[in-house]
């Protein structure tokens, strides 16, 4: 499977995770959240941008429950919580999050 965008490709798997996280960049974020119908604001760029952190220091993709407690640490019990993210990612905040910020499908979902 594949996104063409922008004159590129960009190689998936069957569940729409890119191949190659190199190749993530906000245009092949926002063409994801169109495929989902969301539109991404501000909050769900910090959710991203937190998740794209997380990633790089600890090499791998948090499962939901470990998102909402680092998300409460980082930015507060507001956003710390289950129904704010899913409010955002309703498709469940640590896949859908993942999924648009270009990094791998977190470990223990299904």
């Amino acid at each position: 499977m594949a996104i063409e965008l922008n004159g590129k490709t960009y190689d998936t798997d069957e569940e729409g995770y890119l191949a190659d996280l190199s190749q993530w960049d906000e245009d092949v974020a926002a063409y994801m959240a169109n495929e989902d119908d969301i539109e991404l604001t501000d909050a769900h760029w910090e959710v991203i941008n937190f998740l794209r952190e997380y990633y790089e220091e600890y090499q791998i993709a948090p499962a939901v429950r470990v998102l909402t407690k680092a998300i409460g640490k980082k930015l507060g019990k507001d956003k710390g919580n289950s129904k704010y993210l899913y409010q955002l990612f309703p498709y469940g905040p640590a896949k859908q999050a993942c999924k648009f910020g270009g990094l791998p499908k977190p470990t223990g979902c299904v």
